[in-house]
């Protein structure tokens, strides 16, 4: 596999779930948005730079993480050209690529093991996007 450009964020709840991921991802070049420890901290602080860096294409990538995922997922979908999914199963991850074309992966890490999460975060990022008809549905996403 090619060496990507990978951003990771997380809020105090996905901390341990983050430096996890990292290490499991340290073949690739990895950019941390934070947060660098388990204080409470507000997740846009962190899903908005790394949103931001994917809209732009400055990342092939973008993985968020906070206690449920939701707060990360809804703050990320705010940007144009961001599509982010959150993911609770390695199915659900699957499809989120290959009928969504997501390009963050936002995952609820009070509800989902360690194990679990390396596994869909290997799934996101080695699961194409199978285009035709969902390229469609893509295209009418935007407002």
């Amino acid at each position: 596999m090619k060496q990507l450009k990978i951003g990771i964020a997380s809020d105090h709840a996905g901390f341990q779930l983050k430096k996890e991921i990292m290490a499991h991802l340290q073949k690739h070049t990895i950019t941390d948005f934070g947060t660098d420890g388990e204080n409470s901290v507000d997740y846009p602080d962190f899903a908005h730079p790394l949103s931001q860096a994917v809209a732009e294409n400055k990342l092939d990538w973008g993985i968020l993480i906070c206690g449920s995922g939701n707060g990360m997922a809804i703050t990320a979908n705010k940007y144009a050209h961001v599509r982010a999914a959150l993911c609770w199963s390695d199915e659900i991850t699957a499809l989120a690529r290959q009928h969504n074309d997501a390009n963050i992966l936002c995952l609820p890490a009070r509800f989902i093991s360690v194990e679990l999460a390396i596994k869909m975060v290997d799934t996101f990022l080695n699961t194409e996007f199978e285009g035709g008809r969902h390229a469609n549905r893509i295209a009418k996403m935007s407002c």
